[in-house]
């Protein structure tokens, strides 16, 4: 069981909780805290006003229990890139970033060679001590997996899109970035039953243990809206990884949800 819950992540150079937390869904501050009493992955922006005092009191207390994640909002700019990074430094009171990630590639950011030299620079400097993309593109995660200056790769990963099984990670062994999962519940979809459909419905964390099933997936990310959502996030992953009868149901679930 700790194997599931807990993972050494040497890119990181942390041992780590595999629930991570985003603040994307307004979780309050005091869930927050709460949360960061047992999560330490943390995916945060500055628009996530609950999370920001409460990781902040956290950091001042124990900065090497935390691995935090942060990254420009719209990444198509050197100048951007670095502002950004410094700006996040300042919030959070920090000296560094564990994880500084370029958001949906070819979307919100471009991988240009000054931004990639920007990166590294930023890396080289101590001020972050890995550098990622969240991609939806797999086959282009699938490259950059086998060659490329990024230690981290954010995947869309659930139920319904497990396209990430086939397209990237049998392209991860050379490298070993490190791989977070996002979308779990596929935006809520997977929480509720689609037309037809008369068999049990899964929970979130069932989805959470679907992504953490695979042996590829370091941290999946949960973003609860509330405290009873997180408690019961939290209490789920204790029933450890999903057996070959549950993996069966949530994979036939996920396909009716595709549809």
């Amino acid at each position: 069981m700790t194997d599931f819950l807990v993972r050494e992540v040497p890119r990181l150079k942390k041992r780590l909780f595999r629930l991570g937390l985003s603040g994307s869904f307004d979780l309050d501050e005091a869930g927050c805290s709460e949360a960061l009493e047992k999560v330490q992955y943390v995916f945060w922006t500055p628009r996530m006003k609950g999370l920001t005092p409460a990781l902040r009191a956290a950091l001042a207390r124990d900065r090497e229990r935390y691995a935090v994640c942060s990254g420009p909002m719209v990444g198509y700019f050197k100048s951007g890139v670095r502002k950004a990074a410094e700006a996040a430094l300042r919030t959070l009171g920090t000296d560094y970033l564990d994880v500084f990630q370029l958001f949906w590639l070819g979307k919100m950011s471009a991988f240009t060679g000054a931004v990639q030299d920007e990166l590294v620079k930023l890396r080289d400097e101590g001020k972050v001590r890995a550098v990622g993309v969240s991609i939806h593109d797999r086959p282009r995660a699938a490259r950059l997996a086998t060659e490329s200056i990024l230690d981290l790769l954010m995947l869309r990963y659930n139920a319904a899109h497990p396209g990430a099984e086939r397209d990237v990670f049998p392209h991860l062994a050379a490298r070993k970035p490190v791989i977070v999962a996002y979308t779990a519940t596929s935006w809520r979809k997977l929480l509720r039953a689609p037309r037809g459909w008369t068999g049990p419905v899964p929970t979130a964390g069932d989805c959470y243990r679907f992504c953490l099933t695979s042996p590829h997936v370091d941290v999946v990310l949960t973003g609860p809206r509330t405290v009873l959502e997180l408690r019961a996030n939290l209490a789920a992953l204790e029933k450890g990884p999903l057996s070959p009868s549950e993996d069966d149901w949530l994979r036939t679930f996920g396909r009716a949800v595709h549809g």
